[in-house]
Order: structure tokens, then sequence, then C-alpha cells
């Protein structure tokens, strides 16, 4: 039976400048993106998302034939809603309150009608559902979500062994080291909660690792790394200073000295050498956040909150990003002082203003970039951030005159 995932239009847009780039289920939280909790949960061979238009070409529906399963792309799986999905029959669809969790269509050619007409209730959830619903809710639920996705992937197999005699090991049990790892000198503390290690990933002399923490395949945590805890650095990306409650969603660096604390960092991104961000105002507030969705800085309850960084998005040396920044994709940061705490997509400049990063010389970043990793900016890519481009074009309010102050990028 097809799985597919879709963006919920109530939720996809609080989700930005993430969801400018990839589907709601191709978020990371955890190990696994959420897309990944679903195919393993259900015994998937694979996965299709129903997202926006343009994203389609880079994350194919697929076959969209005959029955399916229909899930929500915000929901995280876990082992007793993976039951409940798999036990629908078809026509049933199942709900946490108004939340429209799953469904089970007969016939999978529907679904765009079904999901705008809404579905009749005909079963809730057993348990409330972990839903990730703002920004903010990656790095609140890392925690619980790696211990989720690290008993899931580690049932039933054995550990690699450290293989390093001047590593130190506290909690062995709640280590698992996939092939290839390669540790030297460090110190792995996983007595509140579990250090996953995967394939090929490295930890460098003199880092102290705190659990719960994911290192995906092929990234390295950088000699003398301070990893304080519920931190998720994505595959092929390296890390090091310091770093709390954080997730980096993929092919980014920040290689270097300097704390990323309450933060989420798309892929392809790169953080200068001594970056820091500030996750706590001086004065104990909850912290806002611009919100694409809203238009305007919104109130997300949290008192630590730090950087919300888009794909393709890069800081020179030293920058220095106040609590609750937002930084949108293709966003180019340098220069002395605190830049505003919403920066927009395609960008270039820092705290004595911005102009427009102009699209062709973004594209020929990303090229190069990727080119780093072996992979091909191809017309897929090109194309998809092209609209992102023209998305984007009203947040970048220096092309037109007389902005309101909350539109540039001023908390009010």
């Amino acid at each position: 039976m097809h799985v597919l995932l879709f963006d919920d239009p109530a939720i996809r847009p609080h989700l930005l400048p993430f969801t400018f780039t990839r589907p709601v289920a191709a978020l990371r939280c955890g190990i696994l993106t959420l897309a990944e909790k679903w195919q393993r949960r259900l015994g998937a061979a694979q996965v299709g998302y129903l997202t926006e238009p343009y994203l389609q070409a880079k994350f194919p529906a697929g076959d969209t034939q005959g029955p399916a399963l229909v899930i929500n792309g915000a929901v995280c799986a876990d082992e007793l809603l993976a039951e409940q999905v798999l036990a629908l029959q078809p026509g049933e669809a199942l709900f946490c309150e108004e939340l429209l969790v799953a469904a089970h269509l007969a016939d999978a050619t529907q679904v765009a009608e079904l999901i705008q007409e809404g579905f009749q209730r005909t079963r809730e959830v057993a348990e409330p559902v972990t839903v990730i619903r703002q920004p903010w809710h990656l790095f609140l639920y890392n925690g619980a979500e790696i211990r989720r996705d690290f008993a899931l992937l580690t049932r039933g197999r054995q550990s690699e062994p450290v293989g390093d005699a001047h590593t130190i090991v506290y909690a062995p049990e709640n280590v698992f080291i996939e092939p290839g790892v390669k540790i030297r000198a460090a110190i792995l503390n996983a007595e509140n909660g579990p250090i996953y290690l995967g394939k090929n990933s490295q930890v460098h002399e003199g880092a102290i690792i705190s659990g719960p923490l994911a290192l995906c395949e092929g990234s390295h945590i950088n000699a003398g790394a301070k990893m304080r805890g519920d931190n998720t650095v994505g595959p092929f990306s390296k890390v090091g200073g310091e770093v709390g409650n954080s997730i980096i969603l993929g092919y980014s660096n920040k290689g270097h000295d300097g704390y990323l604390g309450n933060s989420v960092i798309g892929e392809w991104c790169n953080l200068g050498a001594d970056t820091n961000t500030s996750n706590l105002k001086n004065n104990y507030a909850p912290v806002k956040i611009w919100s694409h969705a809203a238009g305007r800085f919104v109130n997300t309850g949290q008192q630590f909150c730090g950087l919300m960084m888009g794909d393709h998005s890069k800081c020179g040396i030293n920058t220095m990003f106040n609590t609750g920044t937002v930084v949108g994709v293709a966003a180019n940061v340098f220069g002395a002082g605190f830049p505003r705490t919403f920066i927009p997509s395609f960008s270039w400049g820092g705290a004595a203003g911005f102009e427009t990063f102009k699209l062709p010389k973004a594209a020929e970043v990303a090229e190069r970039v990727m080119a780093r990793r072996q992979l091909e900016f191809d017309q897929t890519e090109q194309d998809l951030l092209r609209h992102v481009y023209e998305l984007t074009v009203k947040d970048r309010v220096w092309e037109r005159s007389g902005p309101p102050a909350a539109e540039r990028g001023v908390e009010l």
C-alpha cells in the first residue's frame, strides 16, 4: 500500500522558512526526518509527498494509483500511533481532536478532494500525538524524539565498539555506534540520554558529548567541541564550538568556536568562525520571532529561542545573532553589530543594512557549495531556488518604499 505524507495547509506556512525548500515531513526532529519515522514504523518501501507544486519535482508523490494511507506530514510517528494507522479500514480517518492525522483511501487519486473537503471523523487517537506546528517545536521536541528514534533504530541490533583506548564513555548501554564511525580521545556521556553515531561519522579529539545526541551519516564533531545535549547534527555536516538543544538539518557547517543554542539550521548553511547566537533575553521575557504566515513578530511562549536559518544561508566571522532571529533562504549576513531579527530570503548585508542577493549570484554560490559534497545543482534545484526567490520578493522591503517598522524586521 502507498504511503502519502501531506502538507497540512493550516501548519505548513507557520514552518517557513524551512518549508520554502521542503515538505513538512522532510523536516528532521530527533535522528530521523518525520517521513523516515513513518516509513520505518509502517514498514513502507518508500513514501510519497503531497506538497506545493514547485516542490514536487524534488519530493515526488510517486504512484498514486490504488489504495493509500494518507498521513499528516507534521505528525511524529510512534509505535502506538503507527499501529492505529495500520488498523484503519478503507474510508476511515484518524483524528487528534480537530487535527486529521491519517486516513485510509481506497482510491488515492481522490486525495486532493478529500483533504480539501474534509473527512468524517471515524476514530480518535489513543494518546495525544506530537505535532510540529512551529519552527521552535523542532528543538523543543528534539530530545524526546532522539530517545524515540534511538529505540527504533537500535532494537535488536549490536553496536560497534568504541575502538579507542583514550575515549571515555559513561553509560555505554545508551551509546550506539554504526559501522565506519571513528572516535578519538573524546568524552561520551550518555547518562542523561542516548548518543547515536551514524554511519561513517567522526568524533574528533577532545570533543565532549552529552546525550541525547544524534550525529547522522558522514558528519563530524570537531576537535574540542562541547555538545550540551538534545542536539541533532544532520547528515554530512560539521560542527564545532558549543552547541545546546539545536538541530542542523544536514549538509551544513558550524565548524568553529562560538555558541549555538535552541536553534534550527537548514541545509547548505555555513556559520563563520566565532558566530554566536543569543537564546535568552536579558529580561528573561518570552522570545518573539518573525512569522512568515502572520507577517509580524509572534510570541513563542519560550524563554529560550535562538536562530532559525533557512537553507543556503551563510554568515561571516564574528556574526552576532540576537535572540529569536529568523533568517530566510539564501541570505548572506556579515559585518559588525547585531543584524535585524528578521532577515528576508536573498538578503545581502548586516547591521548596516541590506540589499538583494541577486538570484544568479545566489545560484552560483549554491552550485559551488553543493559541488563540495559531489552533488549537482541541477535544473530541479535551480527551479526550486528561483521559485523561492519570486515567492519572497514581498519580504525584501528595501525593494519598495516606506515599509512599516514591523516589516523592516524591527520587533515592536
